[in-house]
């Protein structure tokens, strides 16, 4: 992620909207029928836990 990236999802809101998103867009993907797709959007949805709460560093960020 580059700075403005981590300046845009620093409110905590943000990053759980789009990861909560992300796993509503697999979901609908995997209902519909469409596993390729589904694949590709789980993959984005873990992709959203890794940087947004597993490697996001918020001490960081704040002290700017």
């Amino acid at each position: 992620m580059n700075e403005t990236d981590r300046k845009f999802f620093q409110p905590k809101w943000r990053r759980v909207a789009a990861t909560l998103f992300c796993f509503a867009w697999t979901l609908v993907e995997w209902l519909s029928g469409e596993p390729f797709w589904g694949i590709i959007a789980a993959g984005i949805s873990f992709y959203c836990l890794w940087n947004f709460f597993y490697q996001f560093d918020e001490k960081n960020d704040s002290a700017e």
